[in-house]
Order: C-alpha cells, then sequence, then structure tokens
C-alpha cells in the first residue's frame, strides 16, 4: 500500500528533490534560493493596471437566455430612450423593434442587439380619444337610424327601465314584509296616515283619492258634466339636470300619461284651466286641441315673498318668478258666465312646492259662479268647497 511513498532523511533532501520535479514542468520561479517564497502566493493585480490584467469587453451582440441564472444576473436591463419625434400617434409593429422572429436560435432562446435598436422605430402607443368614443353601442341605438327614430328607441328604453324600476321596488316592498322590515313606502304611507288624522278637510268639499291613470272617468262623466276642469299636471322636466337642485316631492308622469286622460268625455260645454311649466306650452296647446278646446286667455302668477318681494325661482335661461295657467274653451259658453270681473294676474306669497295661490279658486267662482268645477292631479292643499278634488295624495 505504501510502496509508491519516498522518504527523505532531512528536509533539505525533500526541498531539493520538490525543486527538481518543478522545475521539469516549468510553472515554478526560477529562484534557486532556499526560502519558502515559492510557497506565497501572488498577489492580485490592481483592476485596470497592466493589459494582462484587464477584463476583457463581452461583445456587443450577446445571447439573453430564458434561464433563471441569466435573470438574475440581468437585474437592471438597459432601457433604450425614445425620442420626442418618435411619440407620434401612428404606431410601429412591435416585431418591428424586437425583430424576434429572425433572432431566436435553436434552444428557443431570443437574441437582442442593444445597439441595433433604431430609436425612429420606438413609438408611443396612441391615446384614444374619448371624445370621439360612440355611445350608440352601449344605448343599444344604431347609428344609421334617422334621429327621430334614434329618439323614439330612447323613449322606449326609458319606458321599459322605468317600469323595471317600479317592479324592483315592488319585489324590494314583499321581501321587506316577508323579513318583517318596515319599507320606506310603508313609512310614507303610516306618514301620510298620521297628517291625514291632523287634517280636516272642508265639509262640502268632495275629496277622491284615486289613480288619474286608472280611474273610471266614464262612470264620473256619465254622473256629473262639469263647468270648470282645472288641473295642474305633473310633468315630466326635460333637461340633462332635471331637478337642477330642487328636490321634487311628486312622481312625475310622461306626456304620454297625461294625453291619455279621457278629458273630452268630463265636458260638453265649459271651460279649461292647466298649469304648465316652460318646456311644455307647444305641449298644453296640442293637448287642448286634441280634448276639443280652444285656447282664449292665460293668467300669470307672480310668485311674492312674506316681505312682498318677488320671489325668483330656479331656471334654465332666466330665474323664474311667475307660473302660467292656459285658459281654454269648449262649446257654448255657459249661461252663469260672468265676463270681465277678474284680472289676468295674480299677485300673491309663494306656498309650498307645487300649491297653486287661493286667488286662482276665486278667479274661477267669479267667472263662473254656482258652477260645477272639478280639479285633477290635487291634494289636500286644494281642497275647496263645491269642487270635486281627484288626486292619489288627498
Amino acid at each position: 500500500m505504501w510502496g509508491d511513498e519516498i522518504y527523505f532523511e532531512d528536509d533539505e533532501a525533500a526541498m531539493a528533490a520538490y525543486r527538481a520535479a518543478v522545475g521539469e514542468t516549468g510553472s515554478a520561479s526560477n529562484n534557486e534560493d532556499d526560502d519558502d517564497n515559492d510557497f506565497i502566493p501572488s498577489k492580485p493585480s490592481r483592476r485596470g493596471v497592466g493589459s494582462k490584467s484587464r477584463r476583457e469587453l463581452p461583445p456587443k451582440s450577446k445571447k439573453i437566455s430564458s434561464s433563471s441564472t441569466t435573470r438574475k444576473a440581468l437585474t437592471k436591463p438597459r432601457k433604450p430612450r425614445v425620442s420626442a419625434a418618435s411619440r407620434s400617434s401612428s404606431p410601429a409593429p412591435v416585431a418591428a423593434v424586437l425583430k424576434t422572429a429572425d433572432n431566436t436560435d435553436e434552444d428557443g432562446d431570443v437574441e437582442i442587439d442593444i445597439d441595433d435598436t433604431n430609436e425612429s422605430n420606438l413609438t408611443a402607443m396612441p391615446t384614444p380619444d374619448i371624445g370621439k368614443l360612440s355611445v350608440s353601442a352601449a344605448s343599444g341605438v344604431d347609428e344609421g337610424e334617422s334621429p327621430s327614430a334614434m329618439l323614439g328607441s330612447l323613449r322606449e328604453r326609458e319606458q321599459s327601465i322605468r317600469q323595471r324600476i317600479l317592479q324592483l321596488e315592488k319585489e324590494i316592498a314583499e321581501l321587506e314584509k316577508k323579513c318583517g322590515v318596515e319599507g320606506a313606502t310603508e313609512a310614507k304611507a303610516k306618514a301620510t296616515e298620521i297628517d291625514l288624522s291632523e287634517f280636516k278637510a272642508p265639509e262640502w268639499s268632495v275629496p277622491i283619492r284615486a289613480n288619474v291613470m286608472n280611474f273610471d272617468w266614464e262612470k264620473l262623466a256619465s254622473a256629473c258634466q262639469f263647468d270648470v276642469i282645472l288641473m295642474d299636471p305633473p310633468w315630466q322636466l326635460a333637461s340633462q339636470a332635471p331637478t337642477r337642485g330642487v328636490a321634487i316631492a311628486y312622481q312625475q308622469l310622461p306626456d304620454v300619461c297625461i294625453e291619455s286622460l279621457p278629458i273630452q268625455l268630463l265636458q260638453t260645454s265649459g271651460f279649461i284651466f292647466i298649469w304648465v311649466i316652460n318646456n311644455k306650452y307647444t305641449k298644453a296647446f296640442r293637448l287642448m286641441k286634441q280634448w276639443g278646446y280652444t285656447y282664449v286667455d292665460d293668467i300669470a302668477w307672480v310668485k311674492q315673498t312674506v316681505n312682498r318681494r318677488m320671489a325668483k325661482g330656479h331656471g334654465y335661461y332666466l330665474q323664474h318668478a311667475k307660473e302660467t295657467c292656459l285658459v281654454g274653451k269648449k262649446g257654448v259658453d255657459p249661461p252663469n258666465l260672468q265676463r270681465s270681473v277678474a284680472s289676468d294676474v295674480i299677485f300673491s306669497e309663494r306656498r309650498g312646492q307645487s300649491q297653486k295661490p287661493e286667488e286662482m279658486y276665486e278667479i274661477i267662482e267669479q267667472l263662473i259662479p254656482g258652477g260645477r268645477y272639478l280639479e285633477i292631479f290635487g291634494r289636500k292643499n286644494n281642497l275647496r268647497d263645491y269642487w270635486v278634488t281627484i288626486g292619489n295624495e288627498l
């Protein structure tokens, strides 16, 4: 086992044998001193001193592998600069910049020539113009349709959405009833009952609490023909901001619902008074013609504050300080008609929301004294002796 080992008598013999063996390979120093300097490792040379110690730079075109070791080594890759001229709205293809299809080797790795990247090919992606986005796809309206057809489609969608809202409110009320939770509708009904219990209607008034949309108008028309009809329709405001900061405390009705009322059945001859808002003048005139009336006059109510100053309200272009009531006539004059007994302007204090002045009823009663009066869309504050008042808020 130990046959190949050589033993020397002393250290000098061992060193001589070592120098002889090293001298044969030529890799050791030529120093013949008998010290131990041959065993001292050479000092590392300073970086950048001498051509032999300088580290060789990698080639320009290097191969970037997709292995995890290479990714850790390339912690911060060089980011190419994009010139201002290249930031145009027409994007260049990504393949034109990277050219990945031509630089793929057999192993599936991609070679990217960093210095070969042309700044003119690097372009910024364009930002879409929001103003040019079409809402027709979202609203379900065909762009090729005419404006009137598009408006009709949007109105149909509005009606379907309103019906869906009513259906959802009904389902919510049923679920609240099953869960034992008092909903907003029931709370409002209880509050109305309490308010009605404290309110005392005039003795000779005829209040009818009903929904005007499903009320039996034919039965009322067969029972009585009226000399005067007064109505304050809950017109639907048509604008981008319908309420304009005003809280509407009543349910609005579309024009198609108001024009479906059979007003023509309630009068053979007499007068009709219709309160209108600014953007419903044309519609009110059409309703008069549809129901068989002719426009004859109008009454302006100038609103005042408690200090007898003009009460200005909200408006689209101007501040509104008045309301208008259109007067229509049908058939022959009533036998008890009194002409030129009242003014067409009312100056009175502004009351609660949608409450009309008492002077309006006085003008009608002076125009046709002792007549048969009917008010549609009335409230409990509108109840008056010898008047029939119909509304769902009585």
